[in-house]
């Protein structure tokens, strides 16, 4: 299993413009589409305490920070954004998953890699960075060029690039319109300025060259690659943790890739 990848990181500082913690409850209801009463009665308190938090008249304590936060379903990352514009430290840490701290979290993510061979699995980041791979996925990535693989290493670029994924992709039409649509969900339900920067380079304009034929499917669109002269028809799902505490912990997934047919499955199995 490979585990190199864990060493990715590294952030971009953002100019930020800094707002008051009712105007940060205020723009979370507004983008999840909740009005004050609705948010007010979720979190069992007065519609007027809501309204009184959001125009800055009454000063929420950090318990309330987090209950409206919960409520609107605020990534752990913006609830301590929330709690630091609010006065009180932040709540949650953000540790590299190989932290000691992590070490329940590491060991389970290893199994679910693991246990999914020899079909391939992978685990990324909110960015879509890559953190860890199984086995199975290391055939496909010797494929790819060098300068690709130097961290991070980026799932959506490694599938798009003429360098990468792409000419093994049949139907990469597809798989640029799933992209599209998964980051474009991600960027509605929380601001992300990186995941915002990828899409603009990767996904708003269409390439000049063709794209490859399209797939119908009747239950779900299978990734199709051409290897070795056949053709291997994968669909995946995504994994996450339930209940998270750490940041980190918070942003990553597992997709884990299951054969579409016999013949595909055939060619792990061996």
């Amino acid at each position: 299993m490979n585990s190199h990848f864990m060493a990715l990181g590294g952030t971009i500082s953002t100019l930020m413009i800094v707002h008051t913690v009712g105007e940060l409850l205020r723009q979370w209801r507004k983008r999840r589409g909740v009005s004050q009463l609705d948010l007010a009665i979720a979190a069992e308190v007065s519609a007027r305490h809501v309204s009184l938090v959001e125009t800055g008249k009454s000063k929420p304590s950090a318990e309330m920070v987090l209950r409206l936060a919960e409520q609107l379903q605020v990534p752990l990352r913006e609830r301590n954004r929330l709690l630091l514009a609010a006065g009180f430290a932040p709540r949650y840490a953000e540790r590299p998953l190989d932290d000691t701290a992590l070490s329940a979290a590491l060991a389970a993510v290893r199994r679910v890699l693991r246990a999914h061979e020899p079909y391939p699995a992978l685990v990324f980041d909110r960015g879509w960075n890559i953190l860890m791979t199984n086995r199975a996925v290391e055939p496909f990535l010797a494929q790819v060029a060098p300068e690709l693989l130097r961290p991070p290493v980026n799932l959506v670029r490694l599938g798009l690039d003429p360098r990468g994924f792409a000419p093994m992709v049949v139907n990469l039409a597809d798989v640029r319109a799933v992209f599209r649509a998964r980051i474009a969900r991600q960027l509605a339900a929380a601001p992300d300025p990186e995941l915002a920067a990828l899409y603009e380079e990767l996904l708003t304009h269409e390439p000049e060259n063709t794209e490859g034929r399209r797939v119908d499917a009747d239950v779900v669109i299978p990734m199709v690659l051409r290897v070795g002269g056949r053709e291997l028809r994968l669909f995946s799902t995504i994994t996450t943790f339930g209940t998270p505490m750490d940041i980190t912990v918070d942003e990553i997934a597992i997709e884990s890739y299951y054969p579409a047919d016999a013949e595909s499955a055939a060619y792990f199995e061996a």
